[in-house]
């Protein structure tokens, strides 16, 4: 008789992953839940709400008889997750840290903690979100150590692993997960990719996990909580005053610290000022940050926006692009931001051969003006 598959499910405390470990082991997996310990600092209240998450996380393995086990990133997020996090917004880009968290968090450190240290057939998280395999397909699997580099094997066979939008199209949340590897993909079930939300509540209310169903969702960065961004920001980052300048007559409308807390497309809270104002563009060598009236003004929109590499989640771009340079393709810069056809243009990088799978890509309108909304990943 062939052993339970053992899969790893990470567990954050919330309603979310609870159910996604009930439900791995209602299908007769052996789980296991581990809970991430990545931030460890105080939130605004003198509490460590990664304390009060592990305690939670503890009880639901309680609930569900399955084992516990705790492992902490702190030092891994601060150095490829937060570090990265203020380098971008010194250089004036606006990073995503929740993406860059489950590449290298989650879907790195965890997941090989959980196949070399817990001897796991597959990882789970709570995600919603599916991929292009059955369970079976995953368990069938073998991890392999890649070689370190930036091009893989060309006469390695392999099936790539597509990544899938979920049933709950507002919960979807694969823009967070559009950095994570191939190799973690193929080893990965998420048991909520066919759910919605209020399905997930009520097995949760149903099957005695009423002390996650009751907490609030967590929205934002884990590491700001619910202080002011700004002040937050200005914490680690020297305050820089600079101007707001109005795009249309190149008057100054307002001051404020720092050019490099804004993101193109944002709303500018002007002192003094009625009507709404938002972030055209900004000038690091002068400081100033050029702002628009309006939602709705020409200047805070483009045709044209240019990536620098690009992260293939099948490790090779389309075909359609190697053939034609260009193809068709559903765009989104935020998360929940409606899909919008657009068309990719495959570009080079200086000192790079002119290749889609190594290069910069372009997008360009292919159905009127794509509004800023700021340089993220």
């Amino acid at each position: 008789m062939q052993a339970a598959r053992h899969v790893v499910c990470a567990l954050s405390g919330g309603v979310d992953s609870a159910v996604a470990a009930l439900l791995l082991k209602r299908r007769g997996y052996q789980v296991t839940g581990v809970f991430m310990k990545n931030w460890d600092s105080l939130d605004e209240h003198g509490v460590c709400a990664a304390d009060k998450d592990c305690e939670d996380a503890y009880r639901v393995c309680q609930i569900l008889d399955i084992p516990f086990h705790q492992v902490s990133y702190v030092k891994e997020y601060w150095n490829d997750v937060f570090s990265d996090f203020l380098n971008e917004y010194e250089k004036g880009r606006t990073p995503n840290p929740d993406i860059v968290c489950n590449k290298y968090i989650k879907f790195s450190c965890f997941f090989h903690y959980a196949v070399d240290n817990l001897g796991a057939d597959a990882i789970a998280t709570g995600h919603y979100a599916r991929t292009s395999q059955e369970d079976e397909e995953v368990f069938q699997q073998k991890h392999i150590k890649r070689p370190e580099g930036l091009f893989r094997n060309r006469f390695e066979v392999r099936n790539p692993v597509k990544l899938l939008q979920a049933a709950d199209s507002f919960k979807d949340q694969t823009f967070f997960l559009s950095q994570v590897s191939q190799d973690a993909l193929r080893r990965t079930i998420f048991p909520l990719g066919g759910l919605t939300k209020d399905f997930v509540k009520k097995i949760a209310a149903e099957n005695r996990l009423h002390h996650v169903l009751q907490k609030k969702e967590s929205m934002g960065m884990c590491f700001i909580g619910k202080r002011n961004f700004e002040h937050f920001l200005l914490q680690y980052l020297q305050a820089r005053p600079g101007q707001f300048i109005s795009i249309e007559d190149d008057k100054v409308v307002g001051t404020h610290k720092g050019w490099f807390l804004y993101t193109l497309g944002q709303r500018a809270n002007i002192g003094g000022l009625r009507e709404p104002w938002y972030v055209v563009e900004k000038d690091s060598a002068k400081g100033d940050v050029f702002v628009a009236p309006r939602i709705d003004h020409p200047a805070l929109y483009r045709d044209l926006l240019r990536t620098s590499r690009v992260h293939w989640i099948t490790e090779e771009p389309p075909a359609a692009l190697v053939r034609d340079k260009m193809m068709e393709c559903h765009f989104r810069v935020r998360h929940q931001m409606a899909l919008v056809c657009r068309v990719l243009q495959g570009g080079r990088v200086p000192g790079q051969r002119e290749d889609p799978a190594a290069g910069a890509v372009c997008l360009h309108a292919s159905e009127g003006p794509a509004q800023s909304y700021g340089r993220h990943h």
